[in-house]
């Protein structure tokens, strides 16, 4: 591999990194105008295995906000990025996979903690303007809450 190729795809790994850091600041800032724009225009996000929905990252957006104002706090650590970028002819091309680790804790509005952890993998596609994700899907591994064990 070249300088050149090498450089190349360090950059990629840098762009895509700052994707997936884009998406959890536009989580946990409510900024549903910012994570759609982190989409292709087919981006679709899937959330049921964290118990929510799937669809085009758009509705889902939708989704996000309604359910996300019952925790007015709320903090996404995603950790342990493993980015894999899909080779063409022996050179970094245009399609990246990306499996990240998550802790999420967060705060009702009664006051009560609320944290969950599990994978993300994240699909992304580079277009005129940079990398965007292509798909979004969680994989809830755990959650603790202590209103949920006082309920039992």
């Amino acid at each position: 591999m070249t300088q050149r190729v090498d450089l190349a795809t360090v950059m990629d790994r840098l762009a895509i990194d700052e994707v997936v850091t884009r998406y959890a600041v536009a989580v946990d800032d409510a900024d549903w105008p910012a994570y759609r724009a982190l989409f292709t225009r087919d981006g679709r996000a899937d959330y049921r295995g964290a118990g929510g929905v799937e669809g085009p990252a758009a509705e889902v957006a939708g989704w996000l906000a309604e359910t996300m104002r019952l925790f007015p706090v709320r903090q996404h650590l995603i950790v342990n990025r493993r980015v894999r970028l899909r080779d063409v002819d022996g050179c970094p091309g245009d399609r990246a996979d990306v499996q990240a680790d998550y802790v999420n804790p967060m705060r009702l509005e009664s006051g009560d903690d609320f944290v969950a952890g599990g994978r993300y993998s994240f699909g992304l596609a580079r277009g005129d303007d940079g990398w965007r994700l292509s798909s979004v899907t969680v994989h809830e591994k755990w959650r603790r809450a202590a209103f949920l064990r006082a309920a039992e």
